[in-house]
């Protein structure tokens, strides 16, 4: 391990005391060492109070990884060993990176953050997966990323702000506009991934409209929340007479000309939202898409067709596209599709259990793990698709 690098990663201490911690952290030499993984490791107040101490002296520190710290811990001692943690870190003028993923903070617990986010400017990735937000505690975190935002454009200095990762964490429609105003206000975002939230339509195309301001997003994950609420007599097939996630979407995407990875699986694309995304893509500025994510969205064989127009005229640069548990995987169209992405290296995904699937031309050879050797060929075969 590099000297700049100090990790008892994954080592499953339980670090109660500071006489617990103080061995480990007599091992950072503070002069040389920039990175610090203290994760899989329990650490209570008077431990953290150490380690808020030690991250002081750190001269060079970059990056924090602190997920999955305060497994075992009560909920009690949550609050002031995070603030001890979280007020050291907020002073540190080179760190770039913090990671608390995994650590039940709750909404309860998730004030001691605030300073952290709001104060330190130097932060381009900030983690937070699966720690329980819910609404409230979605809310405090957005407000504290807005107020950095803020404060960082009162100086002239553009916020460094470039990943966020916060999936896993009930935000729900009740956070959604608190963070589409924190998204927009840090312009320079890369990368946004807010995956299993719980966000329904309003909130979705909240948020998408606070991402279309980000004009340098390379990677957007909106996975499992919904873009399109449906009403008990409305057809999910029918276009939808207001606007949802989907139309918002449309909007956005041409004015994200980097974007590299796109993942709306589990949506609720349905095909008008499909129409819908189509259409913003096929502008002719997203030659950098290498990765398309559509899974599980009740997407049928009527779709097919224009998918693959899209790919194979305005996709060049398409690698993965991923359509699993989806409707009508049998359809011809997929043939095509799926030729179009071999012949420039890439693969059509139908089968979310192995690593891929492709339905081959007559021409190319089965791209399948072997034991659905035998499947594949009856299902090409019903197509009228013979391999030679």
């Amino acid at each position: 391990m590099p000297t700049c690098v100090f990790s008892i990663e994954g080592c499953q201490l339980k670090l109660d005391s500071k006489a617990d911690i103080e061995p480990y952290l007599k091992q950072i030499d503070p002069n040389v060492t920039e990175e610090i993984y203290l994760g899989g490791n329990t650490i209570g107040v008077d431990a953290a109070e150490a380690l808020g101490a030690a991250i002081r002296r750190i001269k060079k520190l970059k990056v924090a990884g602190l997920a999955d710290i305060f497994t075992g811990r009560l909920i009690s001692e949550i609050p002031p060993a995070l603030t001890y943690i979280c007020d050291a870190l907020a002073d540190v003028p080179t760190l770039e990176e913090v990671d608390l993923s995994d650590n039940a903070f709750g909404g309860r617990s998730v004030a001691p953050l605030v300073p952290l986010l709001s104060r330190n400017h130097s932060i381009s990735t900030l983690k937070l997966e699966n720690n329980g937000l819910g609404p409230d505690g979605g809310r405090i975190v957005a407000k504290a990323l807005l107020e950095g935002a803020k404060t960082c454009a009162a100086a002239g200095v553009p916020s460094r702000l470039r990943t966020v990762i916060c999936g896993r964490n009930r935000l729900e429609n009740g956070s959604a506009d608190a963070w589409a105003e924190a998204f927009a206000a840090h312009g320079g975002l890369q990368e946004v991934r807010m995956a299993q939230n719980g966000i329904r339509q309003a909130g979705f195309t909240a948020i998408v409209h606070g991402l279309a301001k980000c004009a340098s997003l390379q990677c957007v994950c909106l996975s499992d929340n919904l873009g399109r609420d449906l009403g008990e007599d409305e057809d999910p097939a029918e276009e939808s007479e207001s606007e949802n996630g989907w139309h918002a979407l449309a909007q956005a995407l041409p004015g994200w000309k980097e974007l590299r990875h796109l993942d709306v699986s589990d949506c609720g694309a349905n095909a008008p939202g499909l129409r819908l995304l189509i259409n913003g893509l096929r502008g002719g500025v997203h030659g950098k898409l290498h990765t398309l994510l559509l899974v599980n969205n009740d997407l049928e064989g009527s779709s097919y067709e224009e998918l693959h127009r899209l790919v194979a005229d305005h996709l060049p640069g398409l690698r993965k596209l991923d359509l699993s548990v989806n409707d009508d995987l049998e359809d011809e169209s997929l043939v095509a599709l799926a030729d179009t992405l071999l012949a420039r290296g890439g693969r059509l995904i139908l089968d979310e259990d192995e690593e891929f699937i492709v339905v081959p031309s007559e021409t190319d050879e089965l791209s399948v793990p072997t034991k659905d050797v035998d499947e594949l060929v009856e299902m090409v075969a019903a197509m009228g698709v013979h391999s030679s």
